[in-house]
């Protein structure tokens, strides 16, 4: 059976239903301040609608192990248990902070693959560099200078590393790297919150003005960012940051026994994947969900690895009891 067949073409438009509820759920509380009543609200949607899904679904990539995470928890099983064995990998509200602040770029994300195939990450720290489609191989390399990467990568693009913008988490541990990006010629935009989202806004630089992603956030979520890529066409680097003892316990108990690999796309994410994202608030990529008279409105980036189709579904949902809302 090839990897085609083994997702149905139909769960292309089940798994966006998927995001939409977790995004609704979470946007009900925007702005309201409580990053964790936001998380627990999108979790507990993004839940009930796995389990509508005709799958027999593993979590990898989730809330956390079972300890810490009341669902959605890593090894939980979802769906139906009738359908296609996949590997799932989520984050019902990547970006809470930004949610809970209304500021831009909080999503609700989902990624399904055949049974296997994505890289079974533990929560630690990972160094990542990206770039979107249509670039030779090899443009970007991870163990490159930033001067390296970025003029390799204007010369990929027939442009000046001067028109070129970098998207980099505004951290105190990236100040070499800024300082580097910008000696370069490059210009940068920080983000706050949400390394996902600037990842995955390398997939379109011409919506997002992105061209490349360079730094250090989480491993989860660069596995979710790699799904994105690779329906995409784009090129991803990135090595677990294990230098802490507790790190490297994480690291052996997910089977990871090369502490200083560092993993292409390909060892990341393969075969056939779905990947969703829906905004909750505006951002980039994504317009938030809106509440109105008519009903709710939401934006959702679908994508197909094996068809390379990438759709945006804007959606007005003038049945709002789906959303449980009051």
């Amino acid at each position: 059976m090839d990897a085609v067949e083994v997702i149905d073409r139909a769960l292309t438009i089940e798994i966006v239903r998927v995001t939409e509820r977790a995004a609704v759920a979470a946007a009900l509380l925007r702005g309201r301040g409580d990053e964790r009543e936001a998380d627990e609200a999108a979790v507990a949607a993004m839940r009930r609608e796995l389990d509508r899904l005709p799958i027999r679904g593993t979590i990898v990539i989730g809330e956390g192990d079972r300890i810490g995470a009341p669902m959605l928890f890593i090894g939980e099983e979802v769906g139906t248990r009738q359908g296609p064995r996949v590997d799932i990998a989520l984050d019902p509200l990547e970006g809470a902070t930004l949610c809970a602040k209304a500021q831009a770029n909080a999503i609700s994300v989902v990624a399904l693959a055949e049974g296997g195939t994505l890289l079974k990450a533990p929560d630690v720290y990972m160094e990542k560099i990206a770039v979107g489609p249509g670039y030779p191989a090899g443009v970007v390399a991870l163990d490159r200078s930033p001067a390296e990467n970025l003029a390799g990568l204007a010369a990929a693009k027939g442009v000046a590393v001067s028109e070129l913008t970098a998207c980099i988490l505004d951290r105190p541990r990236h100040g070499r790297l800024i300082e580097a990006v910008r000696a370069a010629g490059a210009a940068i935009r920080l983000i706050t919150d949400g390394d996902l989202a600037g990842v995955i806004h390398t997939t379109d630089p011409d919506e997002t003005g992105i061209d490349i992603y360079l730094g250090v956030g989480g491993a989860p979520e660069g596995v979710l960012a790699a799904a994105a890529l690779h329906c995409t066409g784009g090129q991803m680097q990135a090595r677990l940051l294990l230098d802490q003892p507790d790190a490297r316990r994480k690291a052996a108990e997910a089977g990871i026994t090369d502490f200083g690999k560092v993993y292409d796309l390909g060892e990341m994410v393969r075969g056939d994947v779905l990947f969703a994202a829906t905004g909750v608030t505006d951002g980039g990529l994504l317009s938030g969900v809106r509440f109105g008279r008519r009903g709710v409105v939401t934006e959702t980036l679908v994508m197909r690895s094996s068809t390379g189709t990438t759709r945006r579904i804007r959606a007005e949902h003038a049945q709002t009891e789906k959303f449980h809302l009051e």
